[in-house]
């Protein structure tokens, strides 16, 4: 039905779609990293024209543990990530 894939808002007005990241390796003490990804769309909302990260947000054991909490996110915890990236990408 859409010309673009599923995204909402940032602060900086652009739209963004979120995915999410795990190490594909253990780090030195065994655990995985996991972050969010951020997609920021084009005006038309027909191709990616860059891409946001945060920090590691959560760690586990495994890769699904890491990964856990952060498909327990909220839409709104979302937002507040992707407003963080957007400001830190801003001052940087």
């Amino acid at each position: 039905m859409h010309e673009r894939a599923p995204a909402f808002g940032g602060v900086d007005g652009r739209a963004y779609s979120v995915g999410t990241f795990v190490d594909e390796m253990p780090d030195a003490q065994g655990r995985y990293g996991a972050a969010l990804l951020f997609v920021r769309w084009s005006d038309a909302g027909d191709r990616p024209v860059g891409h946001l990260e945060t920090e590691y947000l959560a760690s586990g054991a495994t890769p699904a543990e890491a990964l856990a909490p952060l498909l327990a996110l909220t839409v709104h915890e979302l937002k507040q990530h992707l407003d963080r990236c957007i400001e830190r990408e801003r001052r940087a």
